[in-house]
Order: C-alpha cells, then sequence, then structure tokens
C-alpha cells in the first residue's frame, strides 16, 4: 500500500526538485476531530529564492504574491493527491495550506493555533526541525518553502527519523533580525510550548502592520527571518 501512495505523490510533486515530502505516524497528537486519521503525508514546495532574496527591511508585493500563488499551488496539488488516493479506496483528509486574514483576526485570534500544524507533521516526517523563530528549517530548502499536510487512516511508516529538537545551534541571525522581537533565542524541543521561545502574536502585529504600512492592504506577510536564515539560501532558484 506504501508503494501505491509512494507512487501517487511523486506523479503530482512536478519538477520534483521543488518539493520535499515525508510520512508521519501522528498517533495521540491530533485533535479529536481527526479521530482514526492518525497518519499523515508532508509535503514542502520550496519557494523562490530569487524573491526572498530581494527581502530586507520588510516583505515585497512580489513576496506577497509569491506567498499566496505556492498556497493556492498546494491546496490544489493536495486535492489531486488526495482524490487519486481516494480513487484507490484510502481515505483522508486534505489540511489547507494557509488560513485567511479574517479566519486570523476571528476563529484563531486568541491561540493563533489551527486546528492542525503543517510544521508538527513535517517533523515528524522527519523533514525538519522548528527554528527560533517558529520556522520549519529543512537541510534542502531551509526555511524557504511553505506546507501542505494530508491525513490518512492507512497506516504509514516513516522514511526518516522524526526530529525532536532543534539543529540551529549558537545561531541567532532571525532573533537579531527580526524587528518584532519575537523570539528569546532559546532553541526548540517537542517538550517546549511555543510561548516558551516565541511571541507569535508579537509576529502577526508586526506583519499586519507591513500590510499596512508597506503593501497597504488587510495582510499579514513579513518574510525577514525566512530570507536571513543561513540554511538553505545557497539554493539557486
Amino acid at each position: 500500500m506504501q508503494q501505491e501512495i509512494v507512487k501517487i505523490i511523486r506523479k503530482y510533486l512536478i519538477p520534483s526538485e521543488n518539493y520535499i515530502y515525508g510520512f508521519a505516524d501522528l498517533t495521540g497528537l491530533l485533535d479529536k476531530k481527526f479521530n482514526g486519521f492518525n497518519y499523515g503525508i508532508s509535503i514542502g514546495r520550496r519557494l523562490d529564492n530569487s524573491i526572498l532574496n530581494n527581502i530586507s527591511e520588510g516583505p515585497t508585493k512580489e513576496y506577497y504574491d509569491h506567498y499566496r500563488i505556492v498556497n493556492e499551488e498546494l491546496a490544489l496539488l493536495s486535492d489531486r493527491i488526495s482524490s487519486d488516493l481516494n480513487l484507490n479506496n484510502i481515505e483522508t483528509i486534505t489540511i489547507s495550506p494557509t488560513v485567511s486574514t479574517e479566519q486570523l483576526d476571528t476563529i484563531y485570534a486568541e491561540t493563533l493555533r489551527t486546528d492542525l500544524s503543517h510544521k508538527m507533521v513535517a517533523t515528524r516526517s522527519g523533514l525538519g526541525w522548528i527554528g527560533k523563530t517558529d520556522l520549519l528549517i529543512t537541510k534542502k530548502f531551509g526555511p524557504r518553502l511553505r506546507l501542505t499536510s494530508i491525513l490518512l487512516k492507512d497506516r504509514l511508516v516513516p522514511e526518516s527519523k522524526p526530529i525532536d529538537r532543534s539543529l540551529c545551534g549558537i545561531c541567532n541571525i532571525c532573533v537579531d533580525i527580526c524587528p518584532a522581537k519575537t523570539a528569546n533565542g532559546k532553541m526548540w524541543s517537542i517538550t517546549m510550548e511555543r510561548n516558551e521561545f516565541f511571541d507569535a502574536h508579537k509576529c502577526r502585529n508586526q506583519c499586519a502592520e507591513f500590510g499596512r504600512s508597506v503593501l497597504s492592504m488587510n495582510a499579514r506577510v513579513c518574510g525577514i527571518c525566512v530570507a536571513s536564515c543561513p540554511v538553505g539560501s545557497a539554493q539557486g532558484t
């Protein structure tokens, strides 16, 4: 069964060099609304380095448009993979790559936590770790990617060992460059709560300010820490 799942996934990840994926055992980690769907597929799609490299003191309109388009592409991609899996009698739940600004300001405003964390699925898949400003850091793309997730009932065997702690070491580039001072420099591990090392509300407020002052729109976007991370920054466009 897993070989068939791999075959279906790879069929849609074109060009393959723009993507990474992995499998996660999420037993005991999910909200009860996902009862029975204990396995996950994490898919990452890299962002364009030529766009990221133009970010210095705030987001660009080009980055905002690229970010939005990649999210839309990932949503369509996960729907297509899920449909193909369903045709092979594999039940799935697709999780949207992102939530809307309206949802951030209403449903998720208090905790800034959604029903399922794409980063959690990715770390359980062994794709990367959580950096000091709460980004998923992957060895191949660094934080320069967007994620989507698909949940399954069918058992998946992870092909990589889950990552339980940060590999950022003493690097504090993202901590120092963040205009909102969202992070305190502590390194993530699976035993830590997010607010022990990162203030998501400070990040959201800064992103909203950039949306207003730089892009003149009601948007939540920054990209400074993504662009500043040395991991993955040497990758070509």
